[in-house]
């Protein structure tokens, strides 16, 4: 009984915690609305079309972490603790919590002008830059990295005192460096190439230039504490 107990109360709290992870991807994954849409025809239908990829993925997420829990109960009548063991492990590698490698392109931000033209130095806007990283997320890149940063759902992009900053980590000074892992290069390098990201970053004074593909790219492991909201452990009695 106390065995069947422990092995209830791992179950459980696993899927709390994977649970608590589609929440906070989905969470972030919500596009603040706009006051007044003015977007023509066109506009609409890649918005929409955008949305379409949007759910398909995280459908795909879905059927991915209800695959993982049949796995992990399935292996708890074997072996639970090598399950357990197994499962974090998985969990730390969708939570960006291991350096990953693989095959993908670069993505090199830089200021059009410099300051011996008497042109002054651009300013990445917090707003171009989480614009560029949901276009990327929408290309199909499993993976970004900003300045050697690794970028993940908890991933916080702001204005303080004038300096845009990725987690604390100041974008203030050019060339800004992005590494992305994907499962298709070629589709992701197309639909950039095909997008407006160039003349929406031109606007800002800003170029943009994404490489062939590259066989082996290096992203870092997330090394800030992660926060997860509405979630507590469970206490002996399994009650939070």
């Amino acid at each position: 009984m106390e065995r069947a107990k422990i092995r209830k109360l791992i179950t459980f709290s696993l899927l709390s915690t994977v649970v608590g992870f589609l929440f906070v991807v989905q969470f972030y994954s919500v596009n603040q609305p706009e006051i007044r849409d003015t977007r023509n025809i066109w506009q609409l239908r890649e918005d929409l079309l955008k949305e379409q990829e949007r759910s398909r993925t995280l459908e795909q997420d879905i059927y991915k972490y209800e695959q993982l829990i049949a796995n992990y109960e399935t292996q708890m009548n074997d072996s639970p603790e090598k399950a357990l063991k197994e499962t974090l492990e998985q969990l730390k590698v969708e939570a960006g919590l291991t350096q990953v490698e693989g095959e993908g392109v670069k993505v090199t931000i830089d200021s059009l002008f410099n300051e011996q033209l008497g042109m002054q130095v651009s300013y990445v806007s917090p707003e171009i830059m989480q614009k560029l990283i949901n276009e990327l997320n929408s290309f199909g890149a499993e993976e970004i990295a900003v300045n050697n940063r690794r970028v993940v759902n908890s991933t916080v992009i702001r204005d303080i005192n004038g300096v845009t900053k990725l987690d604390g980590y100041g974008l203030n000074s050019f060339p800004i460096q992005i590494n992305i892992l994907t499962d298709d290069v070629e589709k992701l390098s197309n639909r950039f190439l095909a997008s407006t990201i160039e003349e929406d970053f031109a606007v800002d004074n800003l170029s943009i230039e994404i490489t062939e593909p590259i066989e082996q790219i290096m992203i870092p492991a997330y090394d800030e504490p992660i926060t997860v909201k509405y979630l507590s452990p469970l206490s002996e009695g399994g009650e939070s």
